[in-house]
């Protein structure tokens, strides 16, 4: 099951919207360029598997 979550890059600071994939955990993370400056950013997804509430955190790719 996916859902879809925003996460702001670490580069410019523009809104992305990403599909999450309930079904793969708790926790994840994955690097996915910006849709805006095509930067990577590395993206820790947390999801809370009762609610199915989704949070992102962002990180600069080194």
């Amino acid at each position: 099951m996916q859902t879809t979550a925003e996460y702001y890059c670490a580069y410019c600071g523009e809104p992305n919207l990403t599909f999450v994939d309930l079904s793969a955990g708790g926790q994840q993370s994955y690097t996915e360029d910006c849709q805006v400056c095509c930067h990577p950013n590395v993206l820790y997804v947390r999801v809370d598997e009762e609610s199915l509430d989704v949070e992102i955190d962002t990180e600069y790719e080194e």
